[in-house]
C-alpha cells in the first residue's frame, strides 16, 4: 500500500468497487446493488486519474498474483472504508448542502436561536399540573448525539443538522449521577434518586444507604418514597410505562423497597429474605400503590404462579409462571379492579381496541420478561413505546388534578450492554418519538416534561468520519497501527472485543450493518459497563427553568414536585395557577384536535 500515491490514502479519493470487484481477492460481490455509472459522476469526490491508475494496476498485479492475500486485503479494506466513508457523495449527493457555503445560512438560523432564546426571559410559573417523566436508560450524551444523526439518515438526511424532540426543550441541564457507593453507576441506585429524591446505595431501589443490598433486615425504616407516590397521594392519576418489565430497575424505584434490585419474584429471593417478612417486587407493584392507573410494559413471568404456561408461548419453560407462593398477580388485579373499570390485555390487538374513555385502569404485559428490541419487534402482537405512551396519556389526562406519568425507553440500555449499538440506538429513537407524541398531547403551559437518562455507556463514535457518514458505518481510514479498517462506533470495553489470528477482526470481512453486530471495543468483558460522566436533562413546562446548570441527580424529583405543588413543596402554591393558555399555532391545534382525540 505504501506505493500508492499519497492522494489515493487520503479520505477523498473516489469509490471504485464496480470495476475492483471482479477482480480483488476477497472482494465482496456488492456491485450489483449499485449503478456503476453513478460512480463516474463528477463531483467533490473526484481524484486525480493517478489513483485510479494506481488501482487498476494493483488490480492486474492482484490477478497475476503478485500480491500476495493480505495485500490483497489491505486494499480492499482501503476500498471498503472509502466505499463508506463517501457512498453517498458518490451517488451524486453534495458533501453538504450548498447553502451552508454562505455565512448568511448560519447568521440567520444564530439570529432565529438568540430571538427564542429571548422568549425565555419570561420564565414559565404556573403550576404543573401534569408531570411526564421519560427515562432513557442508559442514554448519555454520545447516545443522544448519535440517536440525533441517526433520526436524520432514517429520513434521508445527513443527519447531523437533525433535531430531535428533546433538542427542542428550552431548558438544558447536567446531573451527577453517582451512586452513595459507586463512582459509576447502575440503574437501581439512580432510579432511587432521580425518582425519590435521596442518592442510595448500587442495587437497591426505593431504599436509602442506610440500606445493604441483599440484606432484607436493614429495609425496614430506610423506605424512601417516590414522586409517583406524592403525586398520587395529591388525587393525581399516576402511570408507569416501560419497554423493559414492569418489575425491573427504573420502575421499581416508583413503587417498591427492596434491598436487590433482583427480587422480581419471590423466586429470586433467598429464604431467609422471605423469611424476614421482604416482599418480591412484582407483589409489591401491586400491594404498595394499589391505585397506579396505568402499568404497560412487560414482565409477565413474574406475576404467574411457577411453571404456568404463558399465554403467547405455550410450552416454552424459560416463558412460564416463575411464582413459588401460587399467586396469580394478574387476576388478583382483574378481580380487584372488575368494578372500577379496569382491562387487563397483554397484546397489541387488545391495547388498541380499548376505548379510553371507558378505562379508569390498565394493565398490559406484552412480555414475559423484558418486551423485544423495536426492530425485531412483532408490530403485529407488541405495541410500540408510542402506541403505549398515546394509550397511557388518554387515560391519565381525564383527571381534572392532572397526572404523573414515568416512560422508560429501557432496552437503550440493553443494547450497549450487548454491544450492540444499532439496537440501542434505534431504541433511542423510538423513544424520542415517544417524547415528540406527548408534546402534542399535552401543553407547554401546564405540563411539565422531564427527558434523562439514568447513566451513561462505554460508547461513543469518532474517526474524523466525514459529513452523512453513515451512523453504522467505517471511519474514512485505516488504522495506521494495525493496516486495519474500523467502525466510527466503538465501545471502551464489552463484547466486542475479537481476535482473529492473533490480531484485531477486519471489519471489512464481516457485516457490520447487521441489526445484531457487535462493535468492536477495547477490553473483552462479557457485558459492556455503563460510564461515568453526568448525564443531559433537558426540561420544558411550567418552572423548568429549576433545571438548570450541574446538579445533583437526586435534585430532580424536588424540582418537578415544586412545580406541581406535590410532596413536601406546598407552601408557595396559593394563587398559583394552572389555566391553560394558548400555547398552540392554529395548524398545530388542528393537527393535535384530529390526530388525538378519542
Amino acid at each position: 500500500m505504501s506505493s500508492w500515491p499519497p492522494s489515493c490514502r487520503a479520505s477523498y479519493w473516489r469509490p471504485c468497487w464496480h470495476w475492483f470487484a471482479s477482480s480483488a481477492a476477497g472482494w465482496p460481490a456488492r456491485s450489483t446493488t449499485a449503478d456503476p455509472a453513478a460512480f463516474n459522476r463528477p463531483g467533490p469526490f473526484d481524484v486525480p486519474t493517478s489513483c485510479e491508475a494506481t488501482a487498476r494496476r494493483a488490480s492486474a498485479d492482484s490477478r497475476s498474483g503478485a500480491l500476495r492475500r493480505d495485500g490483497d486485503m489491505k486494499v480492499i479494506a482501503l476500498l471498503v472504508v472509502g466505499t463508506s466513508a463517501l457512498i453517498s457523495g458518490s451517488f451524486g449527493k453534495p458533501q453538504f448542502p450548498e447553502q451552508e457555503k454562505d455565512p448568511k445560512f448560519w447568521n440567520t438560523w444564530a439570529q432565529r436561536t438568540l430571538k427564542s432564546a429571548l422568549t425565555l426571559q419570561k420564565f414559565n410559573t404556573n403550576r404543573a399540573k401534569n408531570l411526564v417523566f421519560f427515562l432513557g436508560d442508559g442514554m448519555g450524551v454520545p447516545t443522544v448525539t448519535a440517536a440525533r444523526i441517526l433520526k436524520g439518515q432514517l429520513n434521508g438526511q445527513s443527519g447531523e443538522e437533525t433535531q430531535l424532540e428533546m433538542d427542542k426543550f428550552p431548558f438544558v441541564s447536567l446531573a451527577k449521577t453517582y451512586n452513595t457507593n459507586a463512582q459509576v453507576p447502575d440503574s437501581a441506585g439512580t432510579a432511587t434518586a432521580y425518582l425519590c429524591g435521596v442518592k442510595a446505595n448500587e442495587g437497591t431501589v426505593g431504599v436509602s444507604a442506610a440500606a445493604t443490598r441483599t440484606q432484607c433486615n436493614t429495609t425496614r425504616g430506610n423506605e424512601v418514597t417516590s414522586i409517583l407516590r406524592w403525586a398520587s397521594d395529591t388525587g393525581m392519576s399516576v402511570g408507569i410505562v416501560t419497554t423493559t418489565r414492569v418489575n425491573h430497575a427504573t420502575p421499581s424505584a416508583a413503587y417498591a423497597h427492596s434491598v436487590d434490585r433482583d427480587w422480581y419474584s419471590d423466586n429470586e429471593m433467598p429464604a431467609e429474605a422471605l423469611k424476614n417478612g421482604c416482599k418480591d417486587i412484582a407483589r409489591q407493584l401491586f400491594d404498595n400503590i394499589p391505585n397506579i392507573a396505568v402499568i404497560l410494559g412487560g414482565g409477565r413471568k413474574y406475576m404467574f404462579p411457577k411453571n404456568t404456561s404463558d399465554v403467547e408461548y405455550p410450552g416454552v419453560a424459560k416463558h412460564s409462571g416463575t411464582r413459588n407462593d401460587g399467586r396469580n398477580l394478574v387476576q388478583e388485579w382483574i378481580d380487584g379492579k372488575k368494578a372500577k373499570k379496569g382491562h387487563y390485555v397483554w397484546n397489541k390487538k387488545q391495547l388498541l381496541s380499548l376505548n379510553p374513555n371507558n378505562v379508569e385502569y390498565l394493565l398490559g404485559l406484552f412480555e414475559p420478561a423484558d418486551m423485544t428490541y423495536n426492530l425485531e419487534r412483532n408490530t403485529d402482537t407488541d405495541p410500540s413505546l408510542p402506541e403505549m405512551v398515546e394509550v397511557a396519556i388518554k387515560i391519565l389526562r381525564k383527571n381534572p388534578k392532572g397526572f404523573f406519568l414515568l416512560v422508560e425507553g429501557g432496552r437503550i440500555d440493553h443494547g450497549h450492554h450487548e454491544g450492540k449499538a444499532k439496537q440501542a440506538l434505534h431504541e433511542a429513537v423510538e423513544m424520542d418519538k415517544a417524547i415528540g407524541l406527548a408534546g402534542l398531547m399535552t401543553s407547554v403551559h401546564d405540563t411539565l416534561t422531564v427527558v434523562t437518562a439514568d447513566h451513561s455507556h462505554m460508547f461513543n463514535f469518532g474517526g474524523y468520519t466525514g459529513r452523512g457518514n453513515p451512523m453504522f458505518g467505517l471511519a474514512p481510514m485505516l488504522s495506521d497501527i494495525d493496516q486495519k479498517p474500523y467502525t466510527s462506533i466503538i465501545y471502551g470495553n464489552g463484547p466486542g472485543y475479537k481476535l482473529v489470528n492473533g490480531g484485531r477482526e477486519n471489519v471489512s470481512t464481516v457485516d457490520y450493518q447487521e441489526n445484531n453486530y457487535q462493535a468492536q471495543a477495547a477490553v473483552p468483558l462479557t457485558m459492556e459497563t455503563h460510564g461515568g460522566e453526568d448525564v443531559a436533562v433537558f426540561a420544558k413546562g411550567p418552572m423548568a427553568h429549576l433545571l438548570h446548570g450541574v446538579y445533583e441527580q437526586n435534585y430532580i424529583p424536588h424540582a418537578m414536585a415544586y412545580a406541581s405543588c406535590i410532596g413536601e413543596n406546598r407552601e408557595h402554591c396559593s394563587g398559583r395557577s394552572a389555566a391553560l393558555r394558548p400555547v398552540l399555532s392554529s395548524a398545530a391545534a388542528l393537527l393535535t384536535v384530529t390526530r388525538l382525540l378519542c
